[in-house]
């Protein structure tokens, strides 16, 4: 009789899992404590009194959902996966617990705020031309995405076997690149344009797409926090010779933080500034496709402390150009070190092009080809370089030779090789000895400060 009553009992709570989980205080009533998920238990366990209740679609820890409570307090996070796509047009939140999927681009709209939480994984699917997978915070929109060194935030490509709670999955390696898009984070600052318009269109994002507008005059503009970020796979094609970095910043203003960003495996360059004033600092670039960092349109601000490992098909590992308008901003790159690769075709040191202005102070390069060069590719860099507004201070070099300057070219505006008289001019060479130095591998002493990047893919992998 008292197994019937029993057995009574359980038909009739397993009845009405299905429809409440409102038992709060968990008196006989459903409970997730034994840490399944919701709706996969296959019969009577903890005890006989859980069964199945609430739904984990919202990616929140049973206990917390409010109207569906099962009072399930020790209940491990529910683990979904949720589809993004088009624009956020309210402020919400991604949650770790969940896998993000971003199918094409997702735009977060002016006004709006997005919040990743610590260890949270954002997955780009497939993609080229229009169909090519973004997360774009578009003017006015912000990001408040803060990792942290044991939770990193992770954006990779569908094809990445990671999982929730995991830091790196097994199936892909610093050699797979372009398997989605890229994130783009869009201001409000001054940038140096053609023309001296105030705003244009970020390359990567079609001209009719409006969100792909950035540019004005607040240098004090605020995208939000970016923070303790790994990029993997990206880069994916958008038009002929025309590819999505792994992070671009378009007119970003110095009330943004940048800090912590690593880039691994990206088709085209790691980290780009168009124009804007960010400041930035850790950055890490693996295995880029392209060049490492790479500064356009009058950047304004610092980049500090970063690394840049080159791969096996990567260019450049600075590429800078000047200021395309009247606003004449100059960068500034200090304490980096930058890893060559002795079987890169290209692989060279840096290339400073369009009248390219701002200073480089405090470089450590080591790795390089014995051909591998600092190049200033025109008249105008050069003469920029003599006037000592493109400085350079502080690089000291494995296997560097001053002299590969004297056999350098410089280019038109076309593009075509002509000889440059400013660098076979014995005063070019001279002051370019007084900031370059040999040294030993490992006897450096400027650079970046490596242990700053332990928390990154890069390390975990090798690669410096």
């Amino acid at each position: 009789m008292k197994n019937l009553i029993l057995s009574s009992l359980i038909i009739v709570g397993l009845t009405l899992s299905f429809t409440s989980c409102d038992d709060e205080t968990n008196t006989g009533g459903p409970s997730c404590f034994n840490g399944l998920l919701d709706g996969d238990e296959t019969g009577i366990d903890c005890g006989g009194s859980c069964v199945p209740c609430a739904t984990c679609d919202d990616g929140i820890k049973n206990g917390d959902e409010t109207g569906i409570d099962c009072g399930g307090s020790n209940c491990e996070p529910c683990t979904g996966i949720v589809t993004k796509s088009g624009q956020i047009t309210s402020d919400e939140t991604w949650v770790a617990s969940n896998i993000y999927v971003l199918a094409g681009k997702v735009v977060v709209d002016d006004g709006v705020t997005l919040t990743i939480e610590p260890g949270t994984i954002v997955k780009g699917q497939k993609g080229t031309g229009s169909l090519a997978s973004a997360l774009i915070i578009a003017r006015g929109g912000k990001i408040r995405a803060e990792g942290t060194s044991e939770k990193p935030i992770i954006f990779t490509s569908i094809d990445d076997n990671i999982e929730a709670g995991q830091q790196a999955g097994t199936n892909l390696n610093e050699s797979n690149n372009g398997l989605w898009g890229g994130v783009l984070i869009l201001g409000y600052a001054k940038g140096s344009f053609k023309g001296d318009v105030t705003e244009v269109q970020i390359e990567g994002i079609p001209a009719g797409d409006t969100f792909g507008l950035y540019g004005g005059d607040d240098d004090e503009d605020d995208s939000g926090v970016f923070k303790y970020i790994s990029i993997r796979h990206g880069g994916a094609l958008i038009g002929e010779g025309n590819e999505i970095n792994g992070l671009t910043l378009g007119a970003v203003g110095r009330g943004t933080v940048i800090e912590n960003v690593e880039v691994v495996a990206n088709f085209d360059d790691g980290v780009e500034f168009f124009g804007g004033t960010v400041n930035a600092s850790n950055l890490v670039v693996w295995a880029q496709g392209d060049d490492g960092l790479d500064i356009d349109q009058g950047y304004a601000g610092t980049i500090d402390n970063s690394l840049v490992v080159q791969g096996e098909t990567s260019d450049h590992a600075f590429e800078i150009d000047g200021p395309e308008g009247a606003y004449q901003a100059q960068f500034t790159i200090s304490n980096t070190t930058i890893k060559g690769n002795q079987e890169t075709p290209g692989g060279e040191y840096a290339d400073y092009r369009s009248k390219a202005l701002g200073a480089t102070n405090n470089i450590y390069a080591y790795g390089f080809k014995e051909s591998s060069d600092v190049e200033l590719d025109n008249n105008g860099v050069s003469q920029n370089f003599l006037d000592g507004i493109l400085t350079f201070s502080g690089w000291e070099v494995v296997g560097f030779d001053n002299n590969i300057f004297a056999e350098k070219v410089a280019k038109d505006q076309e593009g075509n090789e002509t000889e440059s008289k400013i660098i076979l001019n014995p005063d070019f060479t001279e002051r370019a000895a007084t900031w370059t130095s040999k040294v030993e591998a490992g006897s450096e002493t400027v650079g970046a400060d490596l242990t700053q990047f332990n928390w990154t893919y890069s390390k975990a992998k090798g690669a410096f």
